[in-house]
């Protein structure tokens, strides 16, 4: 069974030699369909934040708003637009609006094959081109997980395909316009706790130790004489209570997961359409605070406690019926403001106030994450949260408009001192510092009293294309320096590298990714380096 990650034990055992560094951890939980961004920015856009900044669908997180950081003004890249007729038109490639913001925005890569006709349902490929590089989660891991892969887990269960995976591996020596592999990860937390324990086999024959565990015994039982020699280190006070909260937290997770373990955790957090169970079904499996999808948080909480994997993903559902807060429409459809996938038509009925409930229900889950983290101490005054960064991001910004700037990001922790809190921060190129950038036009449909037509095309309930176009490039290099990532002597991330990191991707101008791999001449990186106004002073 691993441990927690126990400061005192090391510095004691040091014997006066300097203490170990604290590892630092990035934990990215990620949404679909972006947002009502009038009801999720604060109206502040750059300043310190106070709890009464946090309202609406961020209000959760008040209790931890001297440890976050917004950062504003940022654009992912390869935004699908309907006036996209190749390269010198639009603001990306043509394929289409749900795999363009997903493939592209880990890797910064177009997708091929490439189509330059949006409307198109003849061309088969364009729902299912691959990105033509490896996603920010595998670059980081190849360099500082054990196993060379990111811990990435599929909350709820349901699986990816083009048009909704984020995770992809190149293979190395494949041509420059060569696709992506998918990365599918582990969809149950039974996949992560036996990881985590390596106590339960999933296909392999029943051991003891598992046989217990479905018996009802606690996992620190099972090791209980191991357990009471490590416990019986010199440790401070400050570490014997990680222990007592790891101890709890395993346990307990333990429990749920060998209970689910002979039953079809997909039908219990609701992750088919047609299935009986809600994503509350289990909300006492744990404590009365925790849902099914909070096991999945559990889990990377726990990963990160034991230093498992420095790089973990929680990826929620595309297309989800979130029944269990009462919403009983599909996400994707609602995110149109419609009850159908189409892009213009009548607003579905209440459809701001359900996709209010799903904004503010991503957040609460975002706030028992970093709640979690910031529960357990490092030993040294400071928290888990603390050494980490945790980085809510979604696909988009407005889910009708689909709009890739004005992008709605939240980080928790500093990861060990590396980035200003309590803080947001307009890095935005066209007006840096700006207290006043826009929240989006996301109610300019559908509000009661207001117009009952949908139109998506024209953008209207996104943001301004001129604003807010802060390349999501150089946020991602203050990720990758922060936690110990190296690049080459171009600042491009390298195994083996010694530089800071300063550039990845293929572009970081959304333009540059019109008509695909080699249409644009010139893409490239044009603003290397990462965000300094980020950075703790």
């Amino acid at each position: 069974m691993a441990a927690p990650f126990l400061s005192s034990v090391w510095d004691r055992k040091a014997k006066g030699q300097a203490a170990p560094p604290k590892p630092r951890q990035l934990i990215v939980m990620f949404t679909h369909y972006g947002c009502i961004t009038t009801k999720w920015f604060p109206v502040k856009s750059h300043g310190p934040l106070v709890a009464s900044d946090l309202v609406y669908t961020l209000a959760p997180l008040q209790p931890y708003v001297k440890k976050l950081l917004i950062p504003r003004g940022i654009r992912s890249m390869n935004e699908w637009t309907s006036d996209n007729r190749g390269a010198g038109h639009g603001l990306g490639q043509g394929n289409d609006i749900h795999l363009n913001n997903s493939a592209s925005f880990f890797t910064c890569q177009p997708v091929t094959p490439n189509s330059n006709d949006p409307y198109s349902f003849d061309s088969s490929f364009k729902f299912n081109a691959l990105p033509i590089g490896t996603s920010l989660d595998h670059v980081m891991a190849q360099q500082l997980s054990a196993k060379g892969i990111p811990l990435f887990m599929r909350v709820g269960n349901r699986n990816d395909g083009p048009q909704s995976a984020i995770s992809f591996v190149k293979d190395s020596g494949a041509a420059p316009d060569a696709a992506a592999k998918m990365f599918p990860g582990l969809g149950t937390p039974m996949q992560v706790f036996s990881e985590l324990t390596n106590l339960l086999k999933p296909g392999q024959p029943m051991s003891p130790d598992t046989y217990a565990m479905t018996r009802g015994k606690r996992v620190a039982d099972l090791v209980k004489a191991s357990l009471a020699d490590f416990e019986r280190q010199d440790m401070s006070a400050d570490d014997r209570n990680k222990v007592a909260v790891w101890k709890s937290m395993i346990n307990d997770v333990g429990t749920v997961a060998s209970n689910l373990c002979s039953k079809d955790l997909a039908d219990q957090l609701g992750a088919t359409a047609n299935a009986s169970a809600t994503i509350s079904n289990i909300s006492n499996a744990i404590t009365p605070e925790l849902d099914g999808a909070d096991m999945y948080s559990v889990m990377a909480v726990l990963a990160a406690s034991c230093n498992y994997n420095p790089v973990t993903i929680l990826k929620y559902p595309p297309s989800y019926v979130y029944n269990g807060i009462g919403v009983n429409a599909d996400s994707d459809n609602l995110s149109h403001r419609l009850d159908n996938a189409g892009l213009s038509g009548t607003c579905a009925t209440n459809v701001l106030d359900m996709l209010r409930k799903i904004d503010t229900y991503y957040a609460t889950k975002f706030a028992k994450l970093v709640g979690m983290l910031d529960g357990i101490p490092n030993g040294d005054g400071s928290t888990l949260l603390d050494s980490s960064a945790a980085v809510w991001f979604q696909d988009s910004s407005d889910g009708e408009a689909r709009n890739l700037n004005n992008l709605p990001i939240l980080q928790a922790g500093s990861c060990g001192g590396y980035f200003k809190t309590g803080w947001t921060i307009n890095v935005d190129p066209g007006n840096p510092g700006d207290p006043n950038l826009t929240q989006g036009n996301s109610e300019a449909q559908c509000m009661p009293g207001g117009t009952n037509m949908v139109n998506a095309l024209a953008k209207e309930t996104g943001t301004d294309p001129k604003l807010a176009n802060g390349p999501i490039n150089k946020y991602f290099y203050n990720l990758m320096n922060a936690v110990g990532v190296k690049g080459d002597a171009n600042g491009f991330p390298k195994v083996g590298g010694s530089a800071e990191v300063t550039q990845f991707g293929y572009s970081d101008l959304t333009t540059d990714f019109c008509g695909g791999f080699g249409a644009v001449a010139g893409a490239t990186i044009h603003s290397p380096g990462e965000y300094t106004a980020l950075k703790a002073t």
